[in-house]
């Protein structure tokens, strides 16, 4: 199989390939960023430069430089290096791979390190395939994902490789890129320079991707008639606008940025932010989240973090999935607002959610207790032996001190009102009904 950068070394392909192509790091001294990861010092650094590598996976977001760092260990290497797609590469792909691994290995005292970008793609028998190779050590696996490898990723083949954790790259870092490219031989050879706007609208569009950065970069300059080295032309902010008229903002539905966006713009409603609610809302609409997904997250957010404190809230909700549901995009998104700002400016409470939760607990782990016997249902023999039932309802205010928990249970074992909205009213009539009595 051929190398996987052999056709990019190519002076032929190399003059088409993209800039962020072309820029490519050919040493870790010429990687941006990713200094816990690749800095001095670092356990992966050590293995590239000694060339000592065991198997890794690469684990981050597009574009902070997992196939950089596979295309710097191929430069440097003196192990055969090889490439196995997960898209279209098969069960039998690696076979072969893996039976050229032992050859070489036997026949040469030559290491192969597998490279396989996107990993996650592999499907379980294709994972399960590389386990043995990798154990032995047949192959030294370098795998390279966008997704959390810790969730897609067989976890024996996980067990057999060090993860690395690659960042998004910084505003430094992102300017430092298109420095190198703007004069470096091989992207513009200083015949083009960036106004100071042109470099923030990049660095804000690129959101910490490197790729995407050297792309609207490409793209502006695309815009302007190219310079010379002593006059170079100026690429402003008005053909980086022109460039990428719209702004893509991540958001992988059903992975870990899903989580994260879910889980803020519920924390955000529980902590009374309601600029953050509908931040956190907009990222989801815009990303394309299904509306009947978030309608239930608020639903959930107005019983678990709200409750009693305001009951409306509920209900609030509930007609927001209701005009999810029969509305749709685009202007359910109203309605998704409306009932988040609700819940974000109601009062708190998660009396419901704690007392249903302990209640639970204690009907699991405790000793099964008998429900005092005149609670019980009478329609049945022997029932006219149980004890006298008061009938709230014969007395004033609807209220008559009986016991109503199990003995071994006392009152307040499991709700614990708040002093907020109408669980605080609620919890002090019913306090002074009892008084009264």
């Amino acid at each position: 199989m051929k190398n996987l950068f052999s056709d990019m070394e190519a002076e032929a392909e190399r003059k088409v390939a993209p800039l962020a192509v072309r820029m490519r790091p050919r040493s870790l001294d010429e990687l941006v960023g990713q200094q816990d990861a690749v800095g001095p010092g670092s356990w992966l650094r050590h293995a590239i430069e000694h060339d000592d590598l065991t198997s890794v996976i690469l684990f981050g977001p597009a574009g902070t430089g997992k196939t950089s760092i596979a295309h710097i260990i191929a430069e440097t290497t003196k192990a055969e290096f090889v490439e196995v797609s997960a898209i279209g590469g098969t069960v039998a792909d690696l076979r072969r791979e893996i039976k050229a691994a032992r050859e070489r290995l036997v026949q040469q005292n030559r290491k192969t390190i597998l490279f396989v970008d996107e990993i996650h793609r592999f499907s379980r028998s294709q994972q399960d395939a590389l386990l043995h190779a990798v154990e032995d050590r047949l192959v030294v696996l370098v795998g390279a994902t966008t997704e959390n490898p810790f969730f897609e990723v067989n976890s024996a083949l996980i067990s057999r490789s060090r993860v690395v954790e690659l960042k998004r790259l910084d505003d430094e870092a992102i300017s430092m890129l298109l420095d190198h490219a703007l004069v470096d031989e091989r992207g513009f050879n200083g015949t083009y320079k960036l106004s100071d706007g042109a470099r923030n609208a990049i660095i804000m569009v690129a959101g910490g991707d490197g790729r995407n950065a050297l792309t609207t970069l490409e793209l502006a300059a695309d815009l302007v008639p190219a310079g010379t080295r002593e006059k170079p032309a100026v690429i402003d902010k008005t053909h980086v606008e022109k460039a990428t008229p719209y702004r893509v903002v991540s958001y992988d539905k059903g992975k870990d940025m899903h989580y994260d966006i879910i889980s803020a713009f519920i924390k955000s409603m529980r902590g009374s932010d309601p600029d953050a609610t509908l931040y956190y809302l907009a990222r989801m609409i815009d990303g394309g989240e299904d509306p009947k997904f978030i309608a239930r997250r608020i639903m959930i957010a107005a019983s678990e973090d709200i409750g009693n404190a305001d009951p409306q809230a509920l209900l609030v909700a509930e007609a927001a999935f209701k005009a999810a549901e029969v509305i749709g995009y685009p202007e359910c998104r109203i309605n998704l607002a409306q009932a988040a700002l609700y819940n974000a400016l109601a009062p708190k409470s998660n009396a419901a959610y704690m007392g249903i939760d302990t209640a639970l607990q204690e009907v699991r782990k405790g000793p099964q207790r008998d429900v005092p016997s005149y609670l019980r249902d009478r329609h049945r023999p022997g029932s006219e032996n149980y004890g006298e039932y008061k009938y709230p309802h014969d007395y004033p205010s609807g209220w008559v001190a009986q016991r109503y928990l199990p003995q071994g249970l006392e009152p307040g074992c499991f709700f614990h009102p708040t002093e907020r909205g109408w669980e605080s009213y609620r919890v002090d009539a019913a306090s002074r009904d009892r008084k009264q009595h």
